[in-house]
């Protein structure tokens, strides 16, 4: 009778923000088509280590299980991505998983994300409306314009380029490539262009655009193949512009 197959996965565990970290190896029974989620369940259907010991179960977050909300972000095998799409056929054993270290952790693999939350607050991500009143169909965008605002709203805010970023860290205010992206976005909306300077602004404060060292990390890590690097240098140039109009107190 042929041994039955298994997974075996260290994952870097913490009790909470203030706590210290440890490592705490799991022995699970394989299924094919195992993912990262379905294994952690596992262990949370059975908090039981390789060692036999009874534990507490782990932490982690996940939503929509088909890479959309972009909650189940970890560092998996040493590189960031979604736990959902990660096949444990296609991982190499022992599978190491661990929280990102861009943002504080919460328990186990839980981060808080404020971070990259407020970052978008501060570049007013969004397109402010009345909602007081109807006000009809908004102007068309041109076609070719759409195609390419598309693949930047597919941003599912997962934090992954930010944890790819080296300029994204504790000592740094940078908003994050995620962040930059999005003004791009909503810059371009014919509606959202009504606020095109006030989120220019937003780029070009502290922690703003220039804190950018230009790694090409986050468009290479991005899940959703994002061209990060592009609305970076996007934005740049927007924000150069902006600074010769406040300069000379144009208008137009």
């Amino acid at each position: 009778m042929s041994e039955e197959r298994t997974v075996t996965l260290k994952i870097k565990r913490q009790d909470g923000p203030e706590s210290a970290s440890y490592e705490e190896s799991f022995t699970i029974p394989y299924r094919q088509n195992m993912n990262v989620i379905s294994a952690l369940m596992e262990i949370r259907r059975n908090p039981v280590n390789a060692k036999g010991e009874k534990t507490t179960p782990v932490v982690w977050e996940m939503g929509c299980l088909e890479e959309v909300c972009g909650a189940c972000s970890m560092v998996i095998n040493g590189k960031p991505r979604q736990s959902c799409t990660a096949l444990i056929d296609h991982l190499e054993q022992p599978i190491r998983l661990e929280p990102m270290t861009t943002f504080p952790v919460v328990r186990d693999l839980a981060v808080d994300r404020s971070r990259m939350f407020d970052a978008l607050k501060k570049v007013k991500a969004w397109i402010p409306i009345d909602g007081t009143y109807d006000l009809g169909p908004g102007p068309r965008m041109p076609e070719n314009k759409r195609q390419w605002a598309y693949e930047l709203s597919k941003c599912m805010t997962c934090g992954v380029c930010l944890e790819a970023c080296p300029n994204v860290n504790s000592r740094s205010e940078f908003i994050g490539p995620a962040a930059v992206s999005q003004v791009r976005l909503f810059n371009a909306h014919p509606t959202g262009a009504m606020n095109k300077e006030e989120r220019l602004e937003g780029l070009m404060d502290e922690g703003g655009l220039a804190n950018c060292g230009n790694s090409q990390n986050c468009v290479q890590s991005c899940p959703k193949g994002i061209p990060l690097t592009t609305s970076i240098a996007a934005m740049n140039r927007a924000t150069s512009l902006q600074t010769f109009k406040n300069f000379f107190g144009s208008d137009h």
